[in-house]
Order: structure tokens, then C-alpha cells, then sequence
């Protein structure tokens, strides 16, 4: 589990980073979170979807990696099968938290006890005069412009939901066996009622570049075809095939 800190220059000014940092942390993950300004770079390569939190809810949007819990498809040793890394899991061992001396105040965080950070380390995080080296500077904008990305990335979200553009979908993995599985609990976008927007609606969307993200999302969906071929070639329970349906509103009752 990551122990992420505040970076000062009282307790960090000998810290440094390694300057090759691998992404085993995604080993078990089969979903990466996704930001929808990054949809279109994620869409070439990953299926994305809306999923809905237990507890709160709330609804984020996710690249899947895996068809299973604690399955990444996507990193082959150390090997990582795609172009792109969400941005969210690249920026290890950086990330956000609140800073202790102002209230109410993110600041960068450094997880202190990853393998990529020491003094013995390439890349520091302070110069000689204990001034913030550019290296610093860049992964502090890095996770602003991430932090940024999240906020309009859930006024999208709720911009969808408030327009009924949410529907509820399920992914039927057919095994070489023939067995079937499904699974659940996942979001697209409701492309009918897309459709059915009225025009005043099409042209506010089309105009702030709402359809991107929307379009780069439907557009996703073909990649469950990449997750059955890595499955087949890396995994050991082979498949036939992947089925994206969207559940019917008398079915979705049933089951809640």
C-alpha cells in the first residue's frame, strides 16, 4: 500500500526518483481510472465504461484491463501491451493529498516507501540551494492538469446521467467451452437516447466538444475483441468471444 507524504524541502531535499519506473503496480488491476480528456488516446487500445461505487454511488469512468479481479491483460511481465498508460497510473510514485499546513489545500505527494524513490536515485526533487529542480515542477503540473482532468471528467458524468445518457450493460465472455459468463455492475452510453437529444441539446453538446469523449467511448467498445485476443494468447482460460448488451430497464428492476 502506498505511503504517500507531502513533499517538503525540510524532510525531501536529498530525495531523489528513479529515472526508469516500471508499471508492475498495475499487475492486479483490471481497471485503470480514466479521465475524458484522454478518452480518445485510451479508446485505441482499452474499453471504456461507467462503473458505480457500492457505497457512495458515485460514478467514474474506467479503462478496463482485465476480465477478471487482479487480471491486467496488459502487462506481460515487464512488458506493458499498449501505446498509452492512463495518465492516472503513470504518474507512480507521485500522486495527490492534502497538504497538513493549509487547510483545505492539495499539494504533491510522494510515496516514500516506493522502490523508485532514495537518495540514490537519478532524478531529485530539490537542487543544491533547495530550489524545486524542473523535474519537480513538471510532475506538480502533471497532477494538476490530472486533478483538473477529474474535476471537468465528473461534471461530464453528471452532464450524461442528467440527460439519460447512462445505460446499464453487460459483457457475456464466452469460453472455447461454450460456458458462459457475465458481467456486470458496468456503463456506456445510451446511444438511442444520444440520438433522440433534441436539437438544441445536439448543438450546446457539439459545441463545448461533448460528442469527443461520448463518440471515443462507443468507439471503445470494439477493444473487448483486444481483451479476448490477449486473454488467448496469454492467459490460460481461453475464449470465443465477448458480447456487449445493454440491459433491459425490466431486467435491471429485477436484479436491483
Amino acid at each position: 500500500m502506498a505511503n504517500l507524504v507531502p513533499v517538503k524541502k525540510e524532510q525531501h531535499q536529498n530525495l531523489k526518483i528513479s529515472a526508469h519506473r516500471n508499471l508492475e503496480h498495475l499487475a492486479d488491476q483490471h481497471i485503470a481510472g480514466a479521465g475524458a480528456g484522454e478518452f480518445a488516446q485510451l479508446a485505441t487500445s482499452f474499453p471504456l465504461f461507467f462503473v458505480k461505487d457500492d457505497t457512495s454511488n458515485a460514478i467514474r469512468s474506467v479503462a478496463m484491463m482485465g476480465l477478471e479481479t487482479g487480471e491486467n491483460l496488459y502487462l506481460q511481465g515487464d512488458k506493458w501491451l499498449s501505446p498509452y498508460v492512463p495518465q492516472n497510473a503513470s504518474m507512480i510514485p507521485f500522486g495527490l493529498g492534502l497538504d497538513p499546513e493549509k487547510e483545505k489545500t492539495l499539494t504533491t505527494c510522494v510515496d516514500i516507501d516506493s522502490e523508485f524513490v532514495g537518495e540514490d536515485k537519478e532524478l531529485a526533487l530539490f537542487d543544491e540551494e533547495g530550489n524545486e529542480t524542473e523535474f519537480l515542477k513538471s510532475i506538480q503540473d502533471s497532477l494538476g492538469r490530472l486533478y483538473d482532468g477529474e474535476i471537468l471528467t465528473g461534471k461530464f458524468i453528471k452532464e450524461l446521467d442528467e440527460n439519460n445518457l447512462l445505460q446499464e450493460l453487460e459483457l457475456i465472455v464466452v469460453h472455447a467451452d461454450g460456458a458462459q459468463k457475465k458481467l456486470v455492475g458496468i456503463y456506456g452510453i445510451n446511444e438511442k437516447a444520444m440520438l433522440d437529444l433534441p436539437d438544441e441539446k445536439v448543438l450546446d453538446f457539439q459545441k463545448r466538444g461533448l460528442f469527443i469523449p461520448i463518440y471515443a467511448m462507443l468507439t471503445s467498445l470494439g477493444q473487448v475483441n483486444r481483451l479476448v485476443q490477449l486473454r488467448n494468447e496469454y492467459g490460460e482460460v481461453k475464449l470465443q468471444g465477448i458480447q456487449v448488451k445493454p440491459v433491459e430497464a425490466e431486467q435491471a428492476a429485477n436484479e436491483q
